[in-house]
């Protein structure tokens, strides 16, 4: 068994199995695609790490797998479609196709509409045990509404009724998540949202659970599950990737985050860390 709470170098592929069968409860990560970026020079094997996942993911845990498509030649290159088919295909249940909507995305000039969002594919082995919906507050809460109602009962006459129903003060998340591009300061060139990798934890994760990121990059998924009170382990094959996480892991600055969530609205599920984390709120 990998040692828990700890940052690996190393092969995916092969660290992976070193990690025991049905142990992981949710894995947040981000593979590097296509050539949209420069991952050291390293390349990874998709189907066997895929498998991999399978394996050590618990009846019920979930894979979060975030990922986009280059366009080579005029053409993108479904990279994306045919990884989630393949997660399928292995027996995971594609439970979700979500967006990550990049609020301050890059303009490029060309022949199409600017590329402004990612997928971030949820998988699922069975049914999900784990779902702490993030709520988010409604703009017309307190608004009232009549509508007629039926009301009918066998064997009598059909009455319409007046009914009235007023918007709650919360409602819950839509599957399109709008934020912001993280900054390079950690010296890598895909760094996650903190805000997204936090609410896909506090989503699909207990506190004790145990979360995996297999392309562990500047160190988020850990960092972030750590201030969510979860366990952890990360992997990555650049030793130069694995210093920045155990530093950013190690940083007193470790109890904040980066970002507010969208629009300063975000009411994540009550958690021990809600009190001194105003920034998620």
């Amino acid at each position: 068994m990998l040692e828990i709470n700890q940052i690996h170098q190393g092969n995916s592929a092969e660290l992976l199995k070193r990690i025991e069968d049905n142990s992981v409860d949710l894995t947040v990560t981000s593979p590097p695609y296509d050539n949209l970026r420069d991952y050291k020079g390293y390349s990874f094997d998709f189907e066997t790490i895929t498998k991999e996942l399978y394996r050590v993911t618990k009846e019920g845990g979930v894979v979060v797998w975030v990922v986009g498509d280059s366009t080579i030649n005029g053409s993108e290159t479904g990279t994306s479609f045919r990884q989630a088919l393949f997660f399928k295909e292995i027996g995971f249940n594609l439970h979700d196709t979500m967006i990550y909507a990049k609020n301050n995305y890059i303009p490029l000039t060309h022949n199409r509409y600017e590329q402004q969002f990612e997928y971030m594919f949820v998988f699922s082995k069975g049914k999900p045990m784990v779902f702490n919906p993030i709520k988010i507050k409604c703009k017309i809460v307190g608004t009232k509404r009549s509508r007629k109602k039926s009301n009918k009962e066998i064997g009598s006459s059909v009455r319409n009724r007046d009914e009235i129903t007023e918007t709650k003060a919360y409602k819950q998340k839509s599957n399109i998540w709008f934020m912001n591009v993280s900054n390079t300061k950690h010296k890598h060139s895909a760094i996650f949202p903190e805000q997204l990798v936090n609410d896909h934890i506090l989503s699909w994760s207990n506190e004790g659970d145990l979360v995996l990121d297999p392309f562990v990059g500047s160190g988020t998924t850990c960092k972030i599950a750590k201030l969510q009170g979860r366990k952890f382990i990360g992997i990555d094959i650049s030793e130069d990737y694995c210093k920045i996480a155990r530093k950013r892991i190690r940083q007193e600055s470790l109890l904040s985050l980066d970002t507010k969530h969208e629009g300063g609205n975000g009411i994540p599920p009550t958690n021990k860390l809600v009190g001194i984390l105003p920034k998620i709120l």
